[in-house]
């Protein structure tokens, strides 16, 4: 669905992203992680042809970003992180007048934003002003003109940004019902968001893909696999040792404070995922396996270990309040637009 090869961006002299080499396949939902200023919103914005690159090849459906930019929109729905909309408008009319902007043809109109009022669950406020909408309904609405011409590639540019935690759970159901009928593309820097919504991650920093998988295998890879472990029997210490030693030879285990006097809590850090055998293996023997679970922190640790390089700098110009590469406001021109014009 999209190829990326040897993709730069500059901004006079400054690099702000690249190189960068990435293959998405159809269907899928990709993560794009990294802290403020890696270069996520210039990589989306290249991707929805909002903003040429200064070299490589960026293809999406077949279609080259620079060569075929019209054909490309035709292709992506775009979220940027400040949502376009106009807020003398109805929900309806504002979908409306984005369906037509993407050349719905007027036949299929209705029926496409009333399914993207369905999909994003807009229904009781479809004739309200977007003025009057809170901040996740904006958030609704946003993805809502993104998908309203039933685009093959939503691209989602921190769209949990300033939800509460229930707008968030909302907001992460809603992008994971877009798997497989499109292919979504999302940034955040929230750790949680990207682990619990993507298939993949792909982590960005300053301006680089420095690592892709989905978060086992980036847990795997940089660190090893982190298991916490509960059990409770006679010397249950030594025999769990004894049994985790025979699956994971090389396993180095770490003892943890257990809240129960009969429960003994350790980590055992394997090369891979072995919670399968280490399970059967402890239950085998008879121990009562009170938990076994991941430990929560291995993405937070992988993806600090991957972020603390960063240039800080400069950043990516277009993630400062001031940036010359911010997303147009409506009725402003993107660099792609001007050039075009030229």
């Amino acid at each position: 669905m999209i190829e990326v090869q040897e993709l730069y961006k500059y901004y006079g002299e400054k690099r702000a992203l690249g190189p960068v080499e990435a293959s998405i396949e159809k269907g899928e939902v990709i993560g794009l992680l990294g802290l403020n200023g890696a270069g996520k919103t210039t990589t989306l914005r290249i991707l929805a042809c909002d903003l040429l690159p200064t070299s490589g090849t960026v293809t999406v459906g077949g279609c080259d970003v620079v060569k075929q930019p019209d054909e490309v929109r035709a292709k992506v729905g775009y979220l940027p992180d400040r949502p376009p909309l106009y807020d003398e408008m109805s929900v309806r009319e504002f979908l409306v007048y984005a369906a037509r902007l993407r050349r719905v043809a007027r036949g299929d109109v209705q029926r496409k934003v009333d399914r993207a009022l369905e999909q994003t669950e807009l229904g009781r406020v479809r004739n309200q002003l977007i003025a009057t909408l809170s901040h996740g309904y904006r958030q609704r609405v946003g993805i809502a003109q993104a998908i309203v011409h039933e685009p093959e590639l939503v691209v989602l540019d921190e769209p949990i940004s300033g939800l509460d935690p229930a707008q968030i759970v909302e907001m992460r159901r809603l992008v994971r019902s877009l798997r497989g009928e499109r292919t979504v593309v999302v940034s955040s820097h929230i750790l949680g968001e990207i682990s619990e919504t993507c298939d993949r991650i792909l982590v960005i920093r300053d301006g680089r893909i420095v690592a892709a998988g989905t978060e086992s295998e980036l847990v795997a890879r940089e660190q090893g696999q982190r298991v916490d472990v509960l059990v409770r029997g006679a010397d249950a210490q030594e025999r769990a040792s004894a049994l985790i030693a025979e699956v994971d030879p090389e396993a180095k285990i770490e003892p943890l404070p257990s809240a129960e006097p009969e429960v003994v809590a350790f980590r055992v850090v394997t090369s891979g995922d072995r919670r399968a055998e280490l399970s059967r293996a402890l239950v085998g023997a008879g121990l009562d396996l009170v938990g076994l679970s991941r430990s929560a922190r291995d993405l937070e640790s992988v993806f600090l270990e991957l972020s603390t390089d960063l240039e800080r700098a400069g950043g990516d110009p277009d993630e400062r309040d001031d940036a010359e590469g911010a997303a147009p406001a409506p009725g402003e021109r993107s660099e792609v637009a001007v050039q075009e014009e030229t």
